[in-house]
């Protein structure tokens, strides 16, 4: 048995990353008994989900790397995916090295991950190279999640924004009623579906009913967070009702 501790930076008013990814990581465990996790968190203040509160929440991300390296986990996740996407092509990369570099100054080098790199990454890897998006964002932040999306060479066929800008409010959104909002957005050239490209939308309920209605690949940004830790890890990147990239062919 091996014990992994999983560490996740993620915005103050965040509730859904600290829901959604130890949720599969335990549901993983009925497929694999031996590898068990632990979660761990820090948090950069952000409320309201504007260009100018994230560009001063990624400042913070450094100290949460410092305090949690403190504590030796086996893997950070940068688990905000539109602070870095708001920032400008590629930068998931350059965070990911400072990161990286801040736990190595701590005396305790850690792999660093982001959703931002992790979304981009999980769709390369199912062999797609056009999906349709769903956020709760507002338009102007949607376009700058498929602007970055598309500088990973990746095609946006469609997106549809909900709206909301209150963090908090974003959180308390029911996943069930994507599939209904899933219907108005135009999926018949995208290879995947994207359902959350937000690490705030709940949406973990929904993936696979959602797959299974549309008949084609289905994640979200936590889901693809999850893929990326554990194929940082080492292990199999496989968990139940997560839909196709977390089944365990990739």
């Amino acid at each position: 048995m091996t014990n992994y501790r999983i560490g996740q930076i993620v915005p103050s008013s965040n509730t859904t990353m600290e829901t959604e990814i130890p949720a599969m990581l335990n549901a993983r465990q009925a497929l694999f008994p031996d590898d068990r996790f632990t979660f761990h968190s820090a948090r950069m203040r952000m409320m309201h989900v504007t260009p100018e509160e994230l560009k001063k929440m990624d400042v913070q991300s450094d100290r949460c790397a410092q305090e949690l390296s403190d504590a030796r986990c086996d893997v950070l996740a940068y688990a905000c995916l539109v602070a870095i996407m708001c920032q400008g092509p590629g930068y998931h990369r350059l965070s990911e090295k400072r990161l990286g570099q801040v736990t190595e100054d701590n005396h305790a080098r850690t792999p660093i991950v982001s959703s931002a790199g992790a979304l981009c990454e999980g769709i390369k890897a199912m062999g797609f190279r056009k999906v349709a998006i769903l956020t709760p964002y507002m338009k102007p932040l949607t376009q700058q999640v498929a602007n970055y999306i598309e500088s990973e060479d990746i095609e946006v066929t469609d997106s549809l924004s909900l709206e909301v800008s209150d963090n908090l409010e974003v959180g308390r959104l029911d996943p069930m009623n994507l599939l209904e909002h899933v219907k108005r957005l135009d999926v018949s050239a995208a290879d995947a579906v994207v359902l959350s490209a937000c690490v705030q939308m709940p949406s973990l309920p929904a993936i696979q009913p959602v797959e299974d209605m549309l008949g084609k690949p289905v994640l979200s940004a936590s889901v693809a967070t999850v893929y990326r830790i554990l194929k940082t890890l080492g292990l199999r990147a496989q968990a139940p009702n997560a839909g196709h990239l977390l089944s365990g062919q990739f």
